[in-house]
Order: structure tokens, then C-alpha cells, then sequence
């Protein structure tokens, strides 16, 4: 399928690894041009390097911390002023910690509203303009936290559902001013965050790797991990001219682990 996004522009947020590095490379192999956010500028330039060597595409990396609130407007200013257009928004910075909830402090509490919740606003808020002259895109990373409440996921259950919100809220905006918003909702993928808590099922339940991994699995109902490419190949697809009738749509891409409706 011709997705048609030579050329066009995309922002990626949390970029520089996992997800954001998968969604990254996948849309530069649809031939974007494409500028990459993250904290860690020398993580963020290798993964650049990498897209770069893999697609021939243009590749600018923007490091940054989100939580700031001046800097969405650096990161569009810049990206604007490198490409001359903004196509497409892929909101995916930021991770919330997991704990019992009697553990949490309000400082985790903040931390978490404020990368992933806030920083999703401010980005949609100051590339909405830029947005608005190309009938571009946003999509959300969310996470399929959203639809089940889970005891020591508390942080990121409250915040992706938030996401769910506003990006039916946004998209609800977006048919006036002719942007279109989407959420991906990703489930088991394999990072580092999902090798960290596997460590952690091991330690506490007393397994080996293998045998954590197969719990893990067993408890999800699914047969295997994702991959990063494989949401990036469904934010390819949702930021094409397939999709153009897809506004406020809310993909889980799980393996089938969410079965509620």
C-alpha cells in the first residue's frame, strides 16, 4: 500500500529508543523527513545515525526535556525553520512510574502529569498552527493502561486515559480547523522498560528469565511481545491518506491482551 509521506515532516517525541525509535525509523522508511526529541542528545544522535544510514531520509534531533514548558515551542520553531512544514505530530515522550500506590510520592505523581500528560498539551497546543496550514496530523501514544485499572500502575492508568480524553477531545477540534488526532494504544512491546519489569517478576517470584517471560505472557493471554516497528508501522499507517476518515480512532496494537470493550 502507497502510504504517500515522501517528503511530508513528522516530529517524534521520545525518540531517541523503544517506541518513539521504532515509530522514528518506520516513518523515515515511508520517505519523512523527520526531527527527533528526546533527554539524551547522544542516544538521540545514534538512533539519528541509524535512521539515517537505514533511509537516506533527513534527520534532525532536538534534545530537550518536555517538562519545561518553553520547550515544545523551541522544538517546532526549530523544526519548522529546518523543513519549512510540520506534517505530523507523534506525541510518545514520557514514562510514569510503576509501584504499589502506597509507595508513590506526590513527586512521582507530578513527574508523570508532567512529561506525559502536560508535555502531550503543550506540544498539540504549539504545533496546532503549523498543523492547521497542511491539514496535518497528531497521533498519540498512549498505552492500553487506559482501559483497565491496575493496582501498581496507578501514575500511568490515570494518565493515559486522560490521553484518551483529550485526543477525542482534540479530534473533536480538529474537523473545525481540518487536523486529524489519533491514539495508538501500545501493549506488551519489547523495551526497556518491559525487560525492566520482567527483571522484576523474576526477583520477586523467584524465576529465571525465561520463566518470567512465560508468566508474563500467560497472565497477558497473548502469545509473544511486540515490536517497536510494529507501532510504527501503525502510525505509519493512521498519518497516511488511508486513513483520511480516521479522526479520534483509538488503535490497540496488544496481541489481543485488552478484551474489553
Amino acid at each position: 500500500m502507497e502510504l504517500n509521506l515522501r517528503d511530508k515532516v513528522a516530529i517524534i517525541t521520545g525518540a531517541n529508543r523503544g517506541i518513539g525509535a521504532g515509530v522514528a525509523r518506520q516513518l523515515a522508511l515511508e520517505g519523512m523527513n523527520v526531527a527527533l526529541v528526546a533527554r539524551d542528545a547522544d542516544r538521540l544522535e545514534c538512533t539519528a545515525d541509524d535512521i539515517r544510514q537505514r533511509t537516506g531520509r533527513n534527520v534532525i534531533t532536538l534534545p530537550c526535556d518536555l517538562r519545561a514548558p518553553e520547550s515544545a515551542a523551541e522544538v517546532v520553531e526549530q523544526t519548522f525553520g529546518a523543513f519549512g512544514r510540520i506534517d505530523l505530530l507523534v506525541n510518545n515522550a514520557g514514562a510514569t512510574r510503576r509501584a504499589d500506590f502506597f509507595d508513590l510520592t506526590d513527586e512521582d505523581w507530578q513527574d508523570g502529569l508532567a512529561l506525559k500528560l502536560h508535555g502531550y498539551v503543550r506540544m498539540t497546543r504549539t504545533a496546532w498552527p503549523r498543523l492547521v496550514e497542511v491539514q496535518g496530523t497528531i497521533l498519540n501514544i498512549v498505552g492500553v493502561g487506559a482501559w483497565t485499572g491496575i493496582g501498581e500502575f496507578t501514575i500511568g492508568g490515570v494518565v493515559n486515559a486522560a490521553l484518551i480524553n483529550f485526543t477525542k477531545a482534540m479530534a473533536d477540534i480538529g474537523k473545525r480547523d481540518g487536523v486529524r488526532v489519533c491514539a495508538v494504544n501500545p501493549g506488551r512491546i519489547e523495551t526497556d522498560r518491559l525487560t525492566r519489569n520482567i527483571q522484576r517478576i523474576a526477583e520477586s517470584s523467584g524465576l529465571n528469565t525465561e520463566e518470567a517471560i512465560a508468566l508474563l505472557l500467560k497472565e497477558c493471554g497473548i502469545k509473544r511481545f511486540g515490536t517497536p516497528d510494529e507501532i510504527g508501522q501503525a502510525v505509519a499507517f493512521l498519518a497516511s491518506g488511508a486513513a483520511a476518515f480516521a479522526q479520534g480512532a483509538i488503535l490497540d496494537v496488544d496481541g489481543g491482551e485488552t478484551r474489553a470493550i
